[in-house]
């Protein structure tokens, strides 16, 4: 386990090298971009659409902000992670063709995502949830927002942020995964109790 510090733009060459148990901290521009915002990027990928703003090398984050607008200018006034296996239908073909560098949210991804992730040298990260006032406090300005008729929460934010973190890598491109891990013992401890439980039936029976 260690503890870096990334500049966003991200490239694949340090986003490969992140490993599960790594602590991040992020520096520069990442994108909000929830649900919606991921079902119309597959459509416009298989349109072959462009899109508002490059996602290349920048992290994805899975947030719906709370902001306040005065005049031209926005800010950032909570921004907690939303549970990323919402996005799962969507996100594989977004790292494929979008080329983000890391996807943050909270709860993990799947299977479809983890191969994504080792074809692109990506990873993902976790961020605390009920964190929401500690990661508006590293958001420095919105760079942009786009597609504001999915609304405020799904609408693509472009954020610049200071140190944003602690994101706990959780999911790697060397294809390793906690939440498989952590889902494989939880499996094997249960069968060992209901085995135990079953056991002890017999027991009672005699």
């Amino acid at each position: 386990m260690t503890e870096k510090h990334i500049q966003s733009p991200i490239s694949p060459d340090v986003s490969r090298k992140l490993r599960v148990g790594d602590i991040v901290y992020i520096s520069g521009s990442i994108i909000f971009c929830r649900d919606k915002a991921h079902k119309r990027l597959h459509e416009f990928a298989l349109q072959d659409k462009p899109v508002p703003v490059d996602f290349k090398g920048l992290p994805i984050y899975h947030a719906g902000p709370v902001a306040k607008r005065s005049g031209d200018s926005w800010e950032i006034i909570a921004a907690g992670p939303t549970t990323s296996s919402r996005m799962e239908e969507y996100e594989a073909d977004v790292l494929r063709y979008y080329e983000p560098s890391i996807i943050i949210g909270k709860g993990g991804m799947g299977k479809r995502t983890l191969s994504a992730l080792i074809d692109t040298g990506g990873a993902y990260a976790v961020f605390p949830g009920g964190a929401a006032l500690l990661a508006a406090g590293h958001m420095r300005r919105v760079l942009g927002v786009y597609w504001m008729d999915l609304g405020i929460p799904d609408a693509l934010w472009h954020v610049s942020v200071d140190e944003l973190g602690p994101c706990i890598v959780t999911m790697d491109s060397a294809g390793e995964s906690l939440h498989e891990r952590i889902n494989s013992e939880s499996l094997a401890q249960l069968k060992q109790l209901l085995s135990l439980a079953s056991n002890c039936e017999r027991v009672d029976r005699l």
